[in-house]
C-alpha cells in the first residue's frame, strides 16, 4: 500500500541540534545584508504560530503530525540562527525594522498556512542560499541544516494549501516583496559579483513566489559546503 504524501514527508526528516559556534568571515560587501537576513529570523517563531493557529482550524487530518513537528522545527531554527547572532553581534536598528515586518506578517488577514507558505518559499528560500554563499562556515551548515526541513515544510504547506485551495492575496505578495527589499536594501542593483547583485535575489524571490522554483540557484547544491576540518568540533551541528 502507497504511503500518504503527508508520511512520506515526515519520514523525511533528520534530527539535528543546534551548537553555538565560533565567529568566522563574511564575504566583504555583505555584512549589513547579513545581519539583516539575520534578524528575519524574528520570524521563524510566528510561521511556527501561524501552523499552530492552522492546526486549530479546519486543516487535514493526515498531516496533522508533521504539521506539529514542523512547528518544533522552528523553534530549532530560532535557536540556530540565534546562536549565529550571538557569535556575530546584532545590529540594534535592524532588529527593530524587522520585528516591524514580523507584527506585519502577523496583522496580515490571509489565512495562516498560507502566510507560512509564502515566508518560507519566497523569503526563506531565499535567504538560505544567501548565508551560503555570503555566510562564514558556520553560517553555511546551519543554513544546509534549516534548508533541508524547509523543504519538508514548504511540501507540507503546498499540499495544505492545495487541498484547503488557499491561494495568497495580492497584499501578502507585496508584504512579501517589502520584506525581501527591506533584506537587499544594502546590496547595489548590479554587481560584477552576482551574490552581491539586489536584483539576483529580487528576481529568485518573485520566482519562488511565481513559479515555485529559483533556476539561478542551481549552484546552491554545488555551493561550498564546508569540510569538517575547517570547524572547530563546537561549530558542528550534533545529528541523531
Amino acid at each position: 500500500m502507497r504511503k500518504h504524501p503527508y508520511t512520506q514527508l515526515l519520514e523525511r526528516k533528520r534530527t539535528w541540534t543546534p551548537v553555538q559556534p565560533t565567529k568566522g568571515e563574511i564575504k566583504e560587501g555583505a555584512e549589513e545584508t547579513i545581519k539583516r537576513a539575520l534578524a528575519i529570523r524574528h520570524m521563524e517563531l510566528p510561521v511556527g504560530e501561524f501552523i499552530s493557529q492552522g492546526l486549530e482550524k479546519e486543516v487535514p487530518e493526515a498531516a496533522r503530525t508533521l504539521l506539529e513537528s514542523n512547528v518544533q522545527d522552528e523553534i530549532k531554527h530560532d535557536l540556530a540562527l540565534g546562536f549565529i547572532v550571538d557569535a556575530h553581534g546584532a545590529d540594534l536598528q535592524s532588529e527593530l525594522e524587522a520585528k516591524r515586518l514580523r507584527d506585519a506578517w502577523i496583522a496580515h488577514p490571509d489565512h495562516t498556512i498560507t502566510k507560512a507558505l509564502v515566508a518560507e518559499r519566497a523569503i526563506f528560500f531565499v535567504l538560505l542560499p544567501m548565508f551560503r554563499f555570503l555566510g562564514d562556515a558556520a553560517l553555511r551548515t546551519v543554513s544546509a541544516d534549516i534548508s533541508r526541513d524547509e523543504q519538508i515544510h514548504v511540501a507540507t504547506n503546498s499540499l495544505v494549501c492545495a487541498e484547503l485551495g488557499l491561494v495568497p492575496s495580492s497584499s501578502l505578495d507585496k508584504l512579501r516583496k517589502a520584506t525581501i527589499q527591506w533584506v537587499l536594501q544594502p546590496l547595489k542593483e548590479n554587481h560584477t559579483d552576482k551574490y552581491l547583485a539586489k536584483k539576483f535575489w529580487l528576481d529568485a524571490s518573485d520566482q519562488l513566489m511565481y513559479q515555485g522554483k529559483a533556476p539561478q540557484f542551481s549552484d546552491t547544491k554545488a555551493a561550498r559546503m564546508p569540510a569538517f576540518f575547517e570547524h572547530a568540533n563546537t561549530n558542528l551541528p550534533q545529528y541523531a
